[in-house]
Order: C-alpha cells, then sequence, then structure tokens
C-alpha cells in the first residue's frame, strides 16, 4: 500500500548521520578526521555500504571508491542522488555526510511508502570531494573529467602524492579514467548541502535552491629570499619574504574592485614561513591562493592580476617567486528545468526557499558536466561550515530532506 506523500524519518536520519559521525570524531577538538583516503575515510566507506546492503539496495563501487547503493530496476538510467563523506581536517558534522545520509533515508522512506521507482535511484558517496589533492576527485572521476597528467601531478599540501595515497588503500588512481558513466546512465543529479554561509540564516528562509555554483582556481606561492640576523640586518637591506606577502595581501580588495564582480572571493588560507624563527628575517614564503567566482570571465581576469600582483611584491622587496596552478574548477551554471523543479516542489510544500548561487563547490558542480544537477541547502548557523562548531538545526533539515524526497519520487515515477 502506497503511503501518501512518503515522509521523513527524522530520527532515523539523524541516527544515521550519528553513525558516520563515529568515524574519525577527535573528542579534545570536536572536529572530525575522514580526510580523504585515510583509514577513517576508508572504515566509513565499509561501514556506509553495509548500511545500504542492509536495506536491500544494490552495493557497488568503483576504482576511486564512490559508493553507490542502487534501488529499483537493474537496468536503464537512474536518478543519483547524494554528496560525500570525507572532512576537511578538524571539520563539521554536517558537510557533505548530511547529504549522503539525505539520500539513504530518502530511499528507506520510499521503500516504507511501498514506492517502487519506475527509473532507479542510486545513493552516491563520492570519494574525495574535499580536495585534499586539489579537485573534486569522485565526481570527476564519474564524469569522466579526469585526466592522466592531472592524476600524475595530484598531490595534498604535506607532499603526499594521489597515486601513493591511493596505493597504500590498495586502490589504484588511474583506474579514475575508466569510472566514467556512460551519457545518458545518469537522468539527473540531485545533492542537499548545508549553506556554508549566512545568507539562509539571515534572511530568516530554511532552505536555498542553488542555480549556480562558483568556481574554484587553487594556485600554490613561493617567494624566495635571504634568511637573516633581524637584529643586524637594515630593513633597506633585507629580502624578507613575509614582506612580500604581506604586501600582495593587501593588493586583494583592490584586485576585486577592479576585476571581480559581487560573487568574487580571494583567499590566502594556509602559509609557511622558513626559518620560522623570532629572531631571523623570513627567508621563504609559500602560500595558497584561492579563486572563486560565479564567472569564468572574473575567474581569469582575476587569476591574471593576481599573478601580476605577486610578481609586483616580488620586486618591492627583491624576491624570486613562482606560481603553480593545483587546480582549476570552472563555475557552472546548475540545470534550469531541474532547478525549477525543485522550486515547484518547495512550493507545494510551503516551505520558503531562496534562489542563490553557491559559494562553494560541490559535486553538482563537476555532475552538471555529465547531467542535468541540481542543490539543495539547508542554513548553516552563523555561516559556520569546516569547523566543530559547524551546525544546521533539525527543524531545517527535515523540511531541505522533505524536498529531496518529492523530487526524487516526481523523477523516479
Amino acid at each position: 500500500m502506497v503511503q501518501s506523500p512518503p515522509v521523513i524519518d527524522i530520527a532515523r536520519l539523524r541516527r544515521l548521520l550519528d553513525g558516520v559521525n563515529a568515524f574519525g570524531f577527535n573528542a579534545v577538538t570536536g572536529g572530525y578526521n575522514r580526510i580523504g583516503y585515510s583509514a577513517d575515510d576508508m572504515a566509513v566507506r565499509d561501514w556506509f555500504a553495509r548500511e545500504m546492503s542492509s536495506d536491500g539496495l544494490a552495493v557497488s563501487r568503483d576504482a576511486v571508491n564512490n559508493l553507490f547503493g542502487r534501488y529499483g530496476p537493474a537496468d536503464g538510467p537512474c536518478v543519483m542522488v547524494g554528496s560525500h563523506l570525507d572532512t576537511v581536517p578538524e571539520g563539521g558534522a554536517f558537510d557533505g555526510a548530511l547529504g549522503a545520509c539525505v539520500a539513504l533515508e530518502c530511499v528507506r522512506a520510499m521503500k516504507d511508502a511501498g514506492i517502487e521507482p519506475e527509473t532507479a535511484v542510486t545513493v552516491v558517496a563520492t570519494a574525495e570531494e574535499e580536495g585534499r589533492f586539489g579537485g573534486m576527485f569522485g565526481s570527476q572521476a564519474i564524469a569522466g573529467v579526469v585526466t592522466r597528467g592531472w592524476i600524475e601531478q595530484a598531490s595534498d599540501a604535506d607532499g603526499v602524492r594521489l597515486v601513493d595515497a591511493m596505493t597504500a588503500q590498495g586502490l589504484d588512481a588511474y583506474g579514475a579514467l575508466d569510472a566514467a558513466w556512460p551519457a545518458g546512465a545518469i537522468k539527473s543529479f540531485l545533492e542537499l548541502h548545508i549553506e556554508q554561509g549566512p545568507v539562509l540564516e539571515r534572511a530568516g528562509i530554511p532552505l536555498g535552491i542553488a542555480h549556480a555554483i562558483s568556481g574554484v582556481c587553487n594556485l600554490q606561492v613561493r617567494y624566495e629570499g635571504v634568511a637573516n640576523h633581524s637584529g643586524t640586518t637594515p630593513m633597506e637591506m633585507r629580502a624578507d619574504a613575509l614582506a612580500g606577502l604581506a604586501a600582495f595581501a593587501g593588493m586583494i580588495a583592490a584586485t576585486i574592485d577592479g576585476f571581480g564582480t559581487d560573487e568574487s572571493r580571494i583567499t590566502i588560507g594556509k602559509v609557511e614561513l622558513q626559518p620560522n624563527f623570532a629572531h631571523t628575517i623570513p627567508g621563504t614564503a609559500e602560500f595558497s591562493i584561492i579563486i572563486r567566482d560565479t564567472s569564468d570571465t572574473a575567474m581569469r581576469n582575476l587569476r591574471a592580476a593576481i599573478e601580476a600582483n605577486v610578481e609586483t611584491a616580488a620586486k618591492a622587496h627583491g624576491l624570486r617567486h613562482t606560481i603553480e596552478e593545483k587546480s582549476w574548477l570552472s563555475p557552472v551554471s546548475l540545470d534550469p528545468a531541474l532547478h525549477a523543479i525543485l522550486l515547484e516542489e518547495a512550493d507545494k510544500l510551503g516551505i520558503g526557499a531562496v534562489n542563490m548561487p553557491s559559494g562553494a563547490g560541490h559535486d553538482a558542480q563537476t555532475m552538471q558536466a555529465l547531467c542535468p544537477s541540481g542543490l539543495i541547502f539547508v542554513p548553516s548557523r552563523g555561516g559556520i561550515s569546516h569547523a566543530p562548531e559547524e551546525w544546521s538545526d533539525w527543524a531545517d533539515i527535515e523540511k531541505g530532506a522533505q524536498l529531496m524526497l518529492n523530487a526524487l519520487v516526481r523523477l523516479s515515477l
């Protein structure tokens, strides 16, 4: 007997997310550490696979450890739904994992209601979304946009190569080249995610429907000067790598004003100084620059301006410099028809939803290259994410999960 409409069991969803977050929890900091291809990342995937198997889903994995659970016809296209299980170091409890858990809860709710989809629903937990190695590797493999050259050069902030990290877990990174799904195999892709920003909470609106996702350019810059005694080296005779970094950082606001848009973001997020002693002038400074915007043109203009500013600051302080592109993800406009469906279903539920861009990268961004993709946001308290303080209220999560469930039923019947 089909229940009308099928409903989310929010208590069951909370238990599922708690189960995921039993892996990689740091009791001292309150953060979560399921770094891509770490032991905890591998273990949580095994656990999630068992959860899907116990629900009767047909479970499979690909070469990069993307995890799939199919409900419905064994043949033909599917509607894919999910997100990722990996975290940044000391991340929060909701980022990524909530979307994967909502996907499985939606299938459980469909089964409870006796709904057997005409088009299969495939739950996915993507691999290495958080960019330890510079991309969104799992969804890029599914979409067929991974290249051999990228695999060969990919490494994390500590110099660990992707190839080596995967080999240590019994995986072959080059298997990603054969992991692409064929055109037409995925009818559409849906993802629920926390907003990771303050817009929804500030507006008092429970849901966001993303129409576009910012691109991400990851640059690594190195300044080389001369490490020398801080007391005996006159200021005008120094080649201070930190001074060069500071001079460059001071140009960021003007760079956005001159070349960016309201959606432009430039961030220096990781800095390493050497020798890093109190009484020694820094001889080298290595730092990351992350550029984001929903406009490809703006991103390219910002990158050109940034590279010029890096050189200007280097010359002003007598430094040598190098700039390396670690990764580039172009901004994406999400499928307008799927976007409209999500807005319609939210309206049917009587839930307020705002049309908005995403400033953070998500799997939906990559999947849009393969199939129509949609992205649902739930509010983040204080706009905080990628930190132990990350929180989304369960009343909002329930609304987002119910919207996802109704959209899946509509797309799969």
